[in-house]
């Protein structure tokens, strides 16, 4: 692959993670989660997609500097 197609899908990822972190902190803000269950799940999300997002950023940078 490329380097400028791996920057493409690296780019494509970390705006599916960024949206889709923004749209369950939209949900969360606006009093979408019915209990603490569903907050507390939509919270471990969004750790896991913000934990997703900085190691794309990281491999980004390795990447850009190999």
């Amino acid at each position: 692959m490329s380097k400028h197609a791996t920057n493409n899908l690296l780019k494509a990822l970390q705006v599916e993670y960024r949206n889709h972190m923004n749209e369950l902190t939209d949900h969360m803000a606006c009093g979408g989660c019915k209990d603490m269950s569903e907050y507390s799940r939509c919270v471990g999300i969004i750790e896991g997609l913000a934990y997703a997002e900085r190691a794309l950023l990281d491999l980004n940078d390795r990447l850009e500097r190999d």
